[in-house]
């Protein structure tokens, strides 16, 4: 099942009008993207708890790292570079952490408030090798910048 971008869009946005809690939101955007799409193995936010530190924060799927600091791996790239990361294959990645074993490729998207400022990333994992698309970027950018805009 790959997922359906507009009605997913539109399942957030109803279930998050009106929310301002960051954590409430992330932990329903995890939920719903979590479970629309089959080649998302690992879905969760880090957040930016403190300058150059990301911490888990709301995801589904196995455990995740505690802390990844903005120095390292794919989350961290995204963090420090604020840019999407697109990566068709961890294993080429260039300090990637190995979190799970079983992860492949990975997207991480980093997340804005409506201040502009950096409050974490969204990760999601596959254990497909090259599982991700610069369509599936797009899309989940879109999401995360409606949801996350009003806070």
């Amino acid at each position: 099942m790959r997922a359906d971008y507009e009605t997913l869009a539109k399942t957030i946005a109803s279930l998050t009008e009106g929310e301002t809690d960051e954590v409430a939101l992330m932990a329903t955007v995890t939920c719903e993207v979590h479970h629309a799409d089959d080649r998302f193995d690992w879905t969760g936010f880090y957040r930016a708890v403190a300058p150059e530190l990301l911490k888990i924060g709301p995801y589904q799927g196995g455990h995740g790292c505690l802390q990844i600091p903005f120095s390292r791996g794919v989350c961290g790239a995204a963090a420090r570079t604020g840019e999407v990361q697109l990566v068709a294959d961890v294993e080429a990645f260039p300090g990637h952490i190995a979190c799970a074993s079983s992860t492949r490729s990975e997207l991480v998207l980093p997340v804005w408030n409506g201040q502009g400022e950096l409050i974490g990333v969204f990760d999601i994992d596959s254990d497909q090798p090259d599982a991700f698309t610069a369509e599936d970027a797009d899309h989940l950018a879109a999401i995360l910048q409606q949801v996350f805009r009003r806070i």
